[in-house]
């Protein structure tokens, strides 16, 4: 993965959370794994997969009886290493980044009903009564954006870091046009 792109409002959108499978390539005995590997549940009458956590990086895995795992950050090889380390024969197989994660702030508010009716409308659902942010589906890259009034932006569906970057770039320029008013923190005037 990439370093973080610089842009030139010197607002670099964080990496929050990156979700990815993996393929040991052999059949696990979940409940063999979940009795010998430390921080790891196993209750197949709510599902069909060892929780496994690690605590550096923070992270958690679904391990599956074929072999098939879903992660949350970038700790694929450790928790292979673990399976492999109970007597299986794993390898890293088919690793593949399924969804990333971002956010940053733009250090303004946004006038979320003003840029539901703008001309970008075609690209937003917008139900405050619902969900407090609005809902941007950009179709390059293709990214959902999730845009709230505090001008909190939450990037996701990029399967690289390229691609959050892209999307910011594409929707920060947007933004100064729908700046909300700053409220006058002082009472009388």
């Amino acid at each position: 993965m990439k370093s973080t792109a610089s842009h030139p409002s010197g607002i670099v959108p964080t990496l929050q959370n990156v979700v990815s499978t993996v393929n040991l390539n052999c059949s696990l005995d979940l409940k063999s794994i979940a009795l010998q590997a430390r921080n790891a549940e196993y209750n197949p009458k709510r599902f069909s997969a060892v929780v496994m956590r690690i605590r550096e990086p923070k992270t958690t895995a679904l391990i599956f009886a074929s072999g098939k795992m879903i992660l949350l950050l970038f700790s694929n090889l450790q928790f292979a290493r673990i399976v492999q380390k109970l007597g299986f024969s794993a390898q890293f197989k088919e690793f593949k980044i399924q969804n990333m994660v971002a956010s940053c702030g733009v250090n303004f508010s946004v006038n979320l009903s003003r840029l539901a009716v703008s001309s970008h409308g075609v690209f937003i659902s917008y139900e405050p009564e619902i969900f407090p942010g609005l809902i941007y589906r950009m179709r390059q890259p293709k990214l959902v954006l999730l845009i709230f009034q505090s001008g909190k932006i939450v990037i996701t569906g990029a399967k690289k870091t390229d691609e959050i970057h892209a999307a910011f770039s594409n929707i920060f320029p947007v933004l100064p046009d729908f700046r909300a008013p700053e409220k006058n923190k002082y009472l009388g005037g």
